[in-house]
């Protein structure tokens, strides 16, 4: 049996992904060694930082090299099993790649139950979700009454920033770019006020919607974004430095000017990585899934289709065409 797979074949610093950074093959499946699950992909997950693994940058993202496989995280059906804790036909979530098939060792994987909440898990009850909750409520802190400020707001991470700062009490704006989506964080997700970053010029809108300033910004875009919030934050304000998209484009990306706003204003500006909270995913998904349940947290998957479309799906994060968390089924 075949198994077609998406490698690396380019390395994108300092410019956009192109499709030719990737090249398609197929290679003939072997035999499972001891422990081992095969694993028919059926669900991919997309997130901005796997263009830091194409350019093979450590720490922040897993690095890999040429002729490697994508990496990527997925769900998908065991297939075939020597593992004596993983039964043909179980429901996995792991690192499972651009492939149809996966071949992992059993402990590489972890059962998941085959309900609603199935792709969910690559999302909201995910990294995705984990990622939104520590960073705003660990490190943001936010307390009844501030003034939340989320970049990317209209993206997996940032959407769900804003709907949990409601949900504490806060009052909730999100940049975002395009008229659908602000009208969807205002209407939809609840938020107070949302700024079209590309039709509005965001440091006047932050004046008038912020006389107090910002209490806490998330931010998942930097540049910019960055830059004109720093200009317009409150006193004891705390900078949640999540994502970068802005700057994974560019070669030297530049500095915020207005980093010295953090002095002035008596600010706390952290970086946040999901690494380091596992002991308390559990509960941190069972409020999720509550608020889910609850109607208290809207999520919204972006689905594309088809192995021929994962290269196209992952540049959809840096055209900003996606509308919640992106996802790939494979049919």
């Amino acid at each position: 049996m075949q198994n077609r797979q998406w490698l690396i074949n380019g390395n994108p610093r300092g410019r956009a992904i192109e499709l030719n950074d990737f090249r398609e093959t197929s290679v003939e499946l072997g035999v499972l060694g001891e422990d081992q699950v095969r694993v028919r992909t059926e669900w991919l997950s997309f997130d901005p930082s796997q263009k830091a693994q194409l350019e093979n940058v450590s720490g922040y993202a897993k690095g890999n090299e040429l002729g490697d496989v994508m990496y990527a995280r997925g769900i998908g059906e065991v297939v075939e099993s020597t593992s004596a804790d993983i039964a043909v036909g179980a429901k996995v979530m792991g690192h499972l790649g651009w492939q149809e098939f996966a071949d992992l060792p059993g402990r590489a994987v972890e059962v998941v139950a085959d309900d609603a909440f199935l792709s969910a898990r690559l999302g909201i009850l995910g990294t995705t979700g984990l990622t939104a909750y520590f960073g705003l409520l660990r490190i943001g802190k936010p307390e009844p009454g501030d003034t939340v400020l989320t970049s990317g707001a209209a993206g997996a991470v940032g959407s769900v920033v804003g709907q949990i700062a409601r949900i504490m009490g806060c009052e909730t704006i999100g940049i975002a770019g395009g008229a659908a989506k602000c009208e969807w964080l205002t209407g939809e997700l609840g938020f107070d006020a949302a700024i079209d970053y590309k039709a509005e010029r965001v440091k006047s809108r932050l004046s008038e919607l912020c006389p107090g300033g910002v209490n806490v910004f998330f931010d998942n875009v930097g540049g910019v974004a960055l830059n004109d919030a720093l200009a317009r934050i409150a006193t004891h304000a705390r900078i949640v430095i999540c994502g970068g998209i802005a700057r994974y484009e560019e070669a030297k990306p530049a500095g915020p000017t207005n980093y010295f706003n953090i002095v002035f204003r008596q600010a706390v500006m952290e970086g946040f990585l999901l690494s380091g909270y596992e002991r308390d995913y559990e509960v941190a998904r069972e409020r999720l899934q509550g608020w889910i349940e609850s109607g208290q947290i809207l999520h919204r998957e972006d689905v594309q289709q088809g192995f021929d479309n994962i290269p196209a799906t992952l540049m959809r994060l840096f055209s900003g065409a996606n509308m919640g968390k992106q996802l790939l089924k494979l049919t």
